[in-house]
């Protein structure tokens, strides 16, 4: 084979891997606005016409007002700047870039929606089933990227990594306890229509979380930076990973193996992990499916 030939072909494969890698973030920004427009188009058609007490930061505005008396819409802007300042130390910048994208979008597809929606002679009781359905569709899309639509998604995301809990099931806590509190602004009726659209929403977001999660990655690492990788895994990914002893075959000297499991969704971002610590490291690749313990399906669950 010619040098030219060899230079062809290496030119070629980092054409591909960069207009993957460009697919992949288009697709990605496609998910986090689409996802932001299905919740918008939840907030015009149901929500805001039919008064439907929600969750988020205008619910916990509108709900602590009677015992601080303050602007409602100020608060609700404070409590937003700070939730992204802890998504920003927390969860990283990435996130809040994305977030931001999210937040930007959201009352532009308000503006659109909320001339172009109008739903009459629907019961309240199916209206909160439709916004909990549409919004929590949204929210989950955005999620599922990684990034948030802001508000109190960002706390609810942080909580679920610290105390190991389901992110739908925390969606479900943190916005039916901000429905709970509404009980003070509204009465107990709007609070149990509430707590309907939250149930509905949190069902809508483990659904579409749970979309890929039965297909992942088994890697396996052979790095000299494995200390740093196998950090950034934890850190970034918030996953585990298994240290395994090995030998190599010719010069017989000891090597730190790095043994992981992702979904497909982190899969990219654990091999910008890998170049970006040593890119002459060993990966091995193999699709894994039906998952168990944490992070993955339940041990005790089977399949329907």
């Amino acid at each position: 084979m010619s040098l030219f030939t060899h230079d062809s072909i290496i030119t070629k494969t980092c054409h591909a891997w960069y207009n993957k890698r460009m697919s992949n973030r288009i697709l990605r920004i496609f998910k986090i606005l689409f996802g932001t427009f299905l919740l918008a188009l939840s907030v015009e058609m149901f929500i805001i016409p039919y008064n439907i007490l929600s969750g988020g930061v205008a619910g916990i505005a509108v709900a602590l007002e009677p015992f601080f008396h303050y602007d409602e819409t100020l608060f609700a802007n404070i409590l937003t700047v700070g939730f992204m300042l802890m998504g920003w130390l927390v969860l990283g910048k990435q996130f809040v870039m994305d977030s931001v994208l999210a937040s930007l979008a959201y009352p532009v597809f308000t503006t659109l929606c909320s001339g172009l929606m109008y739903v009459t002679d629907v019961p309240l009781e199916v209206a909160s089933i439709y916004a909990g359905l549409l919004g929590g569709a949204g929210i989950g899309i955005v999620m599922s990227t990684g990034a948030s639509t802001g508000g109190v998604d960002i706390p609810t995301m942080i909580l679920s990594r610290l105390f190991h809990i389901k992110l739908s099931t925390m969606v479900l806590i943190v916005d039916g306890f901000t429905v709970l509190l509404g009980v003070i602004a509204y009465d107990i009726s709007a609070a149990l229509i509430g707590l309907l659209s939250v149930f509905v929403s949190s069902f809508a977001v483990g659904k579409v979380l749970s979309i890929g999660q039965g297909e992942a990655k088994r890697v396996e690492i052979i790095s000299a930076s494995w200390q740093k990788i196998n950090v950034r895994i934890q850190d970034e990914l918030g996953r585990g990973v298994t240290l395994i002893n090995a030998e190599g075959g010719y010069k017989q000297d000891e090597k730190k193996m790095i043994l992981a499991v992702v979904t497909n969704r982190q899969y990219p971002h654990l091999l910008d992990i890998i170049h970006e610590e040593d890119s002459n490291a060993f990966v091995i690749t193999t699709d894994a499916s039906d998952m168990r313990g944490e992070g993955f399906a339940d041990l005790g669950s089977s399949r329907m």
